[in-house]
């Protein structure tokens, strides 16, 4: 039975104080600077506070702005706009009604929590913004005193976009057909709600009686449905959920504390791990809509990115294993879900499935991402409940992307069109593809003319990743065949594919198996995957080691700096640094004996990232020259990369 919109609870909501971080948690204070108040709408100029699912986000308001915290931005609504400036904010003032002034003392950005406090004429005020859940944003608000003292207590808010009103005791806002966010406060008595144009104000009905030294505790709490047809959201124990958000934060942050590069300071490694596990964390989000799973978007800054992205899941999936494993299984599966009879999976998926886009898909990383789940957790279960659904996918890329049936496959559409096809690779505007034409496989099935180094090496690695699951659920022939095929496609790209005077692997063309000689990221994906030989590896990590080519001051651009298309800002995939191809370089490097080079490459990838060691935000992608980044700030997939680079593998 659906429960009344409001449900008035009037259990005792006092507790005693308790400071928001543990001495482990107050080390990662300000990892990010989330201070700032919407002037608009669509107003993305700072960073927001996301955790455990959640569509809707705050921020911190300037120091002398008042109380409580800006918000919230319901990233849902549009894309993502600011249905609120102002939530939680409080005044107290004595029985008579005389106003009470307390002055701002700190806020902060806490791993879990934003936090403010507030002092003055013997009181102290402590608020702490976190979330129970998906759908429950919780504003605690912790009030001492130094003498027994009657007060009154008012909580406001004021709304952008959709006028707000009193209902049964707390307020509601309609956002959309079946979309609102309702607001109550928790105060161990009945409350009296009022809204007058976008102001609304929450009050316990009488005063409030706080003893010296002895704090109590009151809750508001602001929740997000986003479709109330197909949502329930369940009644919330706030203390319980904080202790509970203090468990999973301190769970997180004992990982980020195994962090190690050598020749790198242990705290900055340990700091960049916890502020990448703050940011996939931000851009995670619950099952809503049509998505059937949680997962990770690529960035919340970015009104483009409202979806889930395949191989931005597979990246992200890689790295919450080690600490977020269910959210990795979960980011796996909101993909394969939408998986055709056929094998394919969409490029990227959406509340709304009408603009999932099935014009192309992403490489084929889906089986490396469920290896590492399996190797951080043992879960024998998840290798056979994904395994059919890997092997159907990896069956679709032979079948409908291998133009010329001659076992190298290439980077294709469902449309025919060109640019479909760059967005398969990943690598939207590359070089490589300059003078790449379409070529028709059949109904629903086109080819570049080209067969793609990378997308060999990455089909290569998931056939010996699918051999070492196939042996695992105890499938000894499936082995067989699985190796058998990455037999035949590294003895291919080895003979096919590596220019032996170049020392490097590229792209070949389907009309004649010319090589298409551009020096890309791509050219070392070979030993990522393990597929090249050592003297191959030897030539190719010479060219990775160029500082005339891929060794710049941040190392690793998505094309050498020595090209005449090399563009470091404004060339998106012809030239900036990528952090998933700069991980798979260092790792290349590693995996083929060469640890000094890649533990010395892995170190400017931090040090020369502009800010990375201080508060600057995960970018989508870096300049090679100076280490500025540009496009999208709070970038799931580099926060990833860091993830990768800097703790043990399990």
């Amino acid at each position: 039975m659906r429960r009344p919109l409001f449900t008035l609870l009037l259990a005792a909501a006092f507790a005693p104080g308790v400071h928001a971080a543990t001495p482990q948690q107050a080390r990662y204070l300000d990892l990010l600077d989330l201070h700032g108040t919407p002037i608009s709408a669509t107003d993305r100029r700072f960073n927001l506070f996301f955790d455990a699912g959640a569509w809707h986000s705050y921020s911190l308001p300037a120091r002398d702005e008042g109380t409580g915290f800006s918000g919230p931005f319901v990233h849902s609504l549009d894309g993502g706009r600011w249905a609120g400036r102002r939530f939680a904010a409080w005044t107290l003032a004595s029985v008579a009604g005389k106003p009470l002034l307390l002055a701002p003392q700190e806020s902060h950005a806490g791993p879990g929590f934003l936090e403010r406090t507030h002092a003055g004429a013997g009181l102290s005020v402590r608020e702490t913004l976190f979330f129970a859940d998906a759908w429950h944003a919780v504003a605690r608000i912790e009030l001492s005193s130094m003498q027994t003292r009657e007060l009154r207590l008012s909580v406001e808010g004021e709304t952008m976009g959709g006028a707000p009103r009193a209902d049964d005791g707390g307020i509601v806002q309609t956002l959309g057909r079946r979309s609102f966010l309702a607001t109550r406060l928790f105060a161990g008595r009945a409350v009296v709600a009022k809204a007058e144009g976008p102001h609304y104000r929450l009050e316990p009905a009488g005063s409030v009686l706080v003893e010296a030294g002895k704090p109590i505790t009151l809750y508001v709490e602001q929740t997000l449905v986003v479709d109330n047809a197909r949502e329930q959201p369940s009644l919330v124990d706030h203390a319980d959920a904080w202790r509970r958000n203090r468990a999973r934060w301190d769970g997180y942050l004992a990982f980020a504390d195994t962090a190690h590069l050598s020749g790198l300071d242990d705290d900055d490694a340990r700091r960049i791990t916890a502020k990448a596990i703050v940011t996939l964390l931000a851009n995670w989000r619950a099952a809503r809509g049509d998505l059937g799973h949680d997962g990770v978007i690529p960035s919340y800054s970015n009104p483009d990115f409202n979806g889930f992205w395949a191989w931005d899941s597979w990246k992200h999936a890689a790295a919450l294993a080690r600490f977020a494993p269910e959210l990795a299984r979960e980011q796996i599966r909101a993909m394969f879900e939408r998986q055709r009879a056929d094998g394919m999976l969409p490029d990227c998926v959406y509340l709304d499935a009408k603009d999932n886009n099935w014009r192309n898909t992403k490489p084929p990383l889906a089986t490396w991402a469920v290896l590492a789940v399996y190797d951080a957790t043992g879960d024998r279960a998840f290798l056979a409940e994904m395994y059919d659904k890997l092997a159907r996918y990896h069956r679709w890329w032979w079948a409908s992307r291998d133009h010329d049936r001659d076992g190298l496959a290439e980077f294709g559409s469902t449309d025919g069109t060109r640019i479909a096809a760059a967005w398969e690779s990943g690598m939207d505007n590359a070089v490589r593809f300059d003078g790449a034409k379409m070529l028709s496989n059949g109904p629903g099935a086109w080819s570049l003319d080209q067969a793609s180094v990378d997308l060999n090496a990455y089909l290569y690695r998931e056939a010996v990743d699918l051999a070492r699951i196939a042996e695992v659920l105890g499938k000894p022939d499936d082995h067989a065949a699985w190796l058998k095929e990455a037999e035949r496609v590294q003895a291919a790209v080895r003979a096919r594919m590596f220019d032996r005077k170049r020392g490097y692997f590229f792209d070949m063309r389907l009309s004649d198996h010319s090589l298409v000689r551009v020096y890309g990221a791509e050219g070392w994906t070979p030993l990522w995957a393990g597929l090249a030989d050592a003297a191959q590896a030897r030539a190719v990590s010479q060219v990775m080691l160029d500082p005339n080519k891929f060794a710049t001051r941040m190392p690793f651009p998505t094309l050498a700096a020595d090209d005449a298309h090399f563009s470091p800002i404004k060339g998106y995939w012809r030239g900036p640094v990528w952090l998933d191809q700069a991980y798979f370089g260092v790792e290349g490097l590693r995996r083929h004996g060469y640890a000094k080079q890649a533990d010395e490459m892995a170190r400017r990838l931090v040090l020369n990232a502009q800010g990375l060691t201080a508060q600057a935000p995960f970018y989508e992608n870096y300049d090679p020259l100076t280490g500025n980044g540009y496009q999208s700030p709070n970038f799931s997939w580099s926060a990833a990369a860091y993830v990768l680079m800097l703790t043990p593998s399990p």
